[in-house]
């Protein structure tokens, strides 16, 4: 297991504290990544509800890079803004992405 350092909400010394959400893993930087989930939206005009979606970027910790990948779905947490757009934290993988399976072997 890598070193987690600081920025590690369960190794290290990061408070998490405020809002949580669910989301799929979009896109996977190093340190970092981006997640989608929807939400729904009251529109007063039509006195109807839309859906909408949210991105959100994260902070990766070393710890959870190798188990976490592209159509996962995690929860991330609230933190102090750790970059201009980076104020969550990963804090749990919740369920794996079912496409990503080992690859076959054909005869």
């Amino acid at each position: 297991m890598m070193s987690c350092g600081s920025q590690c909400p369960i190794h290290g010394n990061l408070s998490v504290r405020g809002r949580s959400f669910e989301g799929v893993v979009i896109k996977k930087f190093p340190k970092r990544l981006t997640l989608a989930f929807e939400r729904t939206v009251y529109v007063r005009k039509y006195e109807r509800y839309a859906k909408a979606m949210t991105k959100l970027h994260a902070r990766l910790p070393p710890c959870m890079e190798q188990d976490i990948h592209i159509g996962d779905v995690i929860r991330v947490t609230e933190c102090r803004p750790l970059s201009k757009i980076i104020h969550f934290v990963v804090v749990a993988k919740i369920k794996q992405n079912d496409a990503r399976q080992k690859p076959r072997e054909d005869q």
